[in-house]
């Protein structure tokens, strides 16, 4: 028997298990390691969020405007003069020296208003005179039917003395005419024009005084071709506008129709009658009538940049769901700016103004100025 101390022996598994419980603490500190963040500490890790729709593809810049619904009126248009209502040159009837004027270039005058006064001396002396002889001629007359009755004188001679008293009282009626037309005075109310006389001279009768106009409403006198003259009559409504008043419009109505046509221009003479407050139209002003034929309350107009002349037809472009849609569309009246749209279009259109000549049917478009189109919503984070 072998002697000194005895060795130890260990147990073959617990070797093995230490190196098993060490390489788990490795393992462990390991993936602990990889999985802790550099800076912050522990986190949550966030959720991957879903990607975002692609942008629809843009369309081509375009300016547009949605048609105008409205009353549009037929209308035929022409060219004409003013006339005062009623118009007078004021001339005496007799000859004689001016001895008054009562009335202010310029001014207003009221009917039956004096004025012009001319001397009346000579002619009142000359009525005063034929009194005279009449009163005597009447004497005569009573002296012969006194003479008649007491079988003195004839029925023959009786009437001649009763025919010189009829002579004399035509004379005195004539002389107080005379007298009378000493005083001129205004035939209706109205503006005195300038005068052509002064006060002192002497003018025979016939001389022109003064221009008297009524101005408080005015005629136009204007033509129309004839093919017009089935849809037009009294009562038709005009609007006029003159170069004085830019702007401004002023109402009427056609009171006469001439009843013949001119044979030469194949045109009829039309004559409307105008409020004119304030007297700012003149006669023999130039002026602009739009004669109205018939009205249509919901017209719908586009602007007229918005039409797309193809040959003889006429086109716009309207915009559908952001696509540009030819369509083609018919024409009615036109007015300055805008036009009329028969058939093809309807209210609430948008049509493009501007833009069209880089378009085609069906193209995408993004009207300038409008918000734009909605791209879809992008995944929110949770």
């Amino acid at each position: 028997m072998a002697s000194g101390k005895a060795c130890k022996r260990y147990p073959l598994f617990n070797i093995r298990g230490y190196f098993l419980v060490f390489g788990a603490l490795a393992i462990s500190a390991l993936v602990t390691a990889c999985g802790s963040e550099p800076e912050g500490g522990n986190q949550p890790a966030k959720p991957v969020q879903p990607a975002a729709a692609p942008p629809k593809p843009m369309g081509l810049p375009v300016k547009a405007v949605e048609v105008k619904v409205g009353p549009v009126v037929d209308e035929v248009t022409a060219v004409g003069s003013l006339l005062a209502d009623e118009s007078v040159i004021i001339r005496p009837e007799i000859d004689g020296r001016i001895v008054g004027l009562h009335f202010e270039e310029g001014q207003e005058v009221k009917r039956g208003q004096r004025l012009v006064t001319i001397d009346a001396s000579e002619y009142t002396a000359q009525l005063a005179a034929v009194k005279a002889e009449l009163n005597t001629e009447k004497q005569r007359y009573t002296r012969a039917q006194e003479l008649y009755e007491q079988k003195f004188i004839t029925k023959e001679a009786l009437d001649v003395q009763a025919g010189a008293v009829d002579r004399l009282e035509a004379r005195v009626q004539e002389a107080q005419v005379r007298v009378d037309k000493t005083v001129v005075r205004a035939p209706f109310s109205g503006v005195a024009g300038l005068r052509e006389v002064s006060p002192g001279a002497y003018v025979k009768a016939g001389a022109d005084i003064v221009i008297l106009e009524n101005l408080s409403s005015i005629k136009v006198d204007f033509r129309i071709p004839e093919v017009y003259l089935s849809k037009v009559g009294r009562n038709q409504p005009v609007a006029l506008r003159v170069d004085a008043f830019p702007g401004e419009q002023f109402e009427g109505r056609v009171y006469a129709v001439q009843p013949a046509v001119d044979e030469q221009t194949r045109t009829a003479l039309m004559r409307a009658r105008v409020s004119n407050k304030g007297f700012k139209l003149k006669p023999g002003m130039f002026v602009r009538v739009a004669l109205t034929m018939s009205t249509r309350k919901d017209a719908i107009t586009v602007p007229e940049e918005a039409l797309w002349p193809q040959g003889k037809d006429n086109f716009v472009f309207k915009v559908v769901d952001g696509k540009a849609m030819l369509t083609k569309v018919e024409l009615g009246n036109r007015r300055p700016g805008e036009v009329e749209i028969n058939q093809g279009l309807a209210p609430g259109d948008t049509v493009v103004t501007e833009g069209q000549i880089k378009l085609r049917d069906g193209a995408p478009v993004m009207v300038m100025g409008a918000p734009p189109a909605p791209q879809g919503d992008a995944g929110k984070s949770g």
